[in-house]
């Protein structure tokens, strides 16, 4: 009887346990779907912390937007006729027109895609006061996965360059005659055997960056490499940065950033996205070495980051649903959430890191995860900063037990409101109902097991050495 009531407030106690654990998770993933980041509409964009010039921010997925907001915080600009928005940069001699790349995903059969889905790449032009804009460029194509421009730069009045990722190919485009002048194809420096599959996502080219010094740079995320180009000869291999799946130096990059030598350089500063971290690296004696790095609790897949003339890294960061910015001494000074993050860019500052300068020269202090990123940019918002907080332990485990890559698909194709915390909650919930259910199992049913029989052996009665069956069936074994 003892035994049974000490089951029984045993049974009850770890009953309690698991329903205060699943309660808490379900608590965590409730607030998190309640306070998420939503873009859906003009009227769910956030107003942002003051700045110094106006700030542009695009979104490629779950929301498609492209908007903007006035240097007192207070919102300027709202578009969403795209499926997708990806680079935007300023246009010259503009106080407020940007041009960008877009994708529209055609799903429905019809004269412009007789096999969906299929995809509609453009380039735009927006006055962001009158909202008038303008096509530049559009072409259609008959895939939808990876078939996207994600980036264009401005070469001169009537030509641009694309980084076309459905044909793994940089191309420079006539705007006026609609005819391609230059092209250079990634399978002249790359086997097909790396990066990703092909004829897939092969080399995912996000980014394009045209130099001062004409040289053209192009970022191939899948071959974790930047790599540069001479219009006339094609790939300079000494000055490749990175190497396929030596993720130590990138992994899976986006959006990286050129700092020539007049502004401390040569240095690039990249959006290193799987490695969750921001990080640039200065060419010394003929080779690349790292000078900065940067990182905290919340950084998850980002994916830019653009020195400014103050001397702080304006980011996108993707899975941490936010635009922030860090100051050379580390800290986050300004901040505002955003669903799905890509590409974000301070007008009045050029085009990137255009005006800013490398690490060495600005003195940057580099800051690794964990350490405290500062309050965020919102003055009293010290819930956000003590959330931040609270999930830095669990960011650190769930990047050391799952693998990045799959972690960031989780996360891409998970709803909006899913972040690190809300993932972990998810996780724990499901798991406390699995062994709450195999322990309530466990307890109702009989004990089960194999009764092994138990042997006699010595002489029979008619005198054989064989075993015999003891009573009750069972067999008794002696020495």
């Amino acid at each position: 009887m003892r035994r049974f009531a000490h089951d029984w407030v045993s049974r009850r106690r770890l009953r309690l346990a698991l329903l205060a654990v699943l309660a808490l998770s379900m608590l965590v993933v409730l607030q998190g779907a309640a306070t998420a980041p939503r873009s859906g509409t003009a009227a769910d964009v956030p107003e942002a912390p003051p700045s110094d010039g106006i700030t542009v921010a695009t979104e490629s997925a779950r929301y498609g937007t492209i908007m903007a907001w006035h240097p007192n915080g207070s919102r300027l600009y709202y578009e969403d006729e795209h499926t997708k928005y990806f680079d935007v940069d300023p246009v010259a001699e503009t106080a407020a027109t940007v041009e960008y790349t877009a994708t529209d995903t055609i799903h429905t059969e019809g004269p412009d895609c007789r096999a969906p889905p299929c995809a509609r790449n453009l380039v735009e032009r927006t006055n962001l006061t009158t909202g008038e804009t303008t096509v530049i460029r559009s072409r259609y194509d008959d895939t939808e996965t990876a078939a996207e421009w994600h980036d264009h730069v401005r070469v001169g009045e009537s030509e641009i360059l694309i980084a076309d990722m459905n044909a793994d190919e940089v191309l420079l485009v006539n705007t006026t005659t609609g005819l391609t002048e230059w092209r250079w194809d990634a399978q002249n420096a790359f086997p097909v055997t790396g990066g990703g599959p092909y004829p897939g996502d092969w080399t995912h080219l996000n980014d394009v960056e045209l130099l001062d010094d004409g040289r053209i740079m192009v970022s191939l995320r899948n071959q974790d490499q930047v790599v540069f180009l001479e219009r006339e000869t094609g790939i300079q291999t000494n000055w490749t940065l990175g190497a396929d799946d030596q993720h130590g130096i990138l992994h899976e990059q986006h959006n990286p950033d050129y700092i020539p030598e007049a502004r401390g350089g040569p240095a690039v500063v990249v959006a290193d996205s799987e490695n969750s971290r921001l990080v640039e690296y200065q060419r010394t004696n003929g080779s690349w070495e790292q000078s900065w790095t940067w990182a905290d609790a919340g950084l998850q897949w980002p994916r830019d980051a653009d020195r400014l003339p103050s001397g702080n890294t304006l980011v996108t960061d993707t899975h941490g649903d936010r635009v922030l910015e860090v100051a050379p001494n580390g800290s986050v000074v300004w901040s505002v959430p955003l669903a799905h993050p890509y590409d974000a860019e301070r007008l009045g500052t050029g085009e990137g890191s255009s005006s800013g300068e490398s690490a060495r020269r600005a003195n940057l202090t580099s800051r690794s995860v964990g350490a405290d990123g500062g309050g965020g940019g919102q003055a009293g918002d010290s819930s956000a900063k003590s959330d931040r907080d609270a999930v830095v332990a669990v960011a650190k485990l769930l990047r050391q037990v799952v693998p990045s890559r799959w972690l960031n698909a989780v996360y891409y194709v998970a709803p909006v409101w899913v972040g690190v915390a809300e993932a972990v909650a998810t996780v724990v919930g499901l798991a406390t109902l699995l062994s709450w259910f195999l322990l309530e199992l466990r307890w109702r049913l009989p004990p089960a097991g194999l009764r092994l029989p138990v042997y006699r052996t010595g002489p029979t009665d008619d005198g054989s050495d064989q075993p015999s069956e003891s009573a009750g069936g069972e067999r008794d074994h002696t020495d």
